[in-house]
């Protein structure tokens, strides 16, 4: 993803090496919702962080589901970005299949590990996992539909 992308921030974070920060420059917009965002690739896979605050909490403090969906969601596009498959155009969700697993707590990071399985030029296929440590939370698989 080019540093000069008009709509995302993309570059490397100070206070997690390895890692970049990706946002969206427009704090407006849904992203934001979900606070501080982190990317990296790791060989196949990217990951994608978040890290929960009390506002992502339900009644029971734990990671609201709502807020684990959308993560998956914006996680796919980031991924995407990654992996460099998606430019600077539009795209959508076209499915997004979830199985929650776990709950999903507010003292750690939630980070969502994405498989690019096949790209088609205007289709993209991924899956994945959302895990915080060793506890798993959800699963996931969706498609992006590029539009040129």
């Amino acid at each position: 993803m080019s540093e000069s992308d008009p709509h995302f921030r993309y570059e490397p974070d100070p206070d997690h090496p390895g890692w970049s920060t990706w946002a969206l420059r427009d704090e407006t917009r849904f992203n934001a919702l979900l606070g501080k965002m982190l990317v990296r690739q790791d060989g196949d896979l990217a990951r994608v962080r978040m890290f929960p605050e009390r506002k992502h909490s339900n009644l029971a403090d734990i990671v609201h589901g709502a807020i684990t969906l959308g993560f998956i969601d914006v996680s796919l596009f980031a991924a995407a970005r990654v992996f460099g498959v998606l430019g600077r155009g539009p795209a959508l969700t076209l499915d997004l299949s979830t199985q929650f697993i776990g709950a999903g707590q507010l003292d750690r990071p939630l980070d969502a590990e994405v498989e690019l399985l096949r790209e088609t030029g205007r289709l993209l296929f991924l899956r994945g996992i959302v895990h915080q440590d060793d506890a798993k939370v959800a699963a996931f698989a969706g498609t992006i539909r590029i539009q040129r």
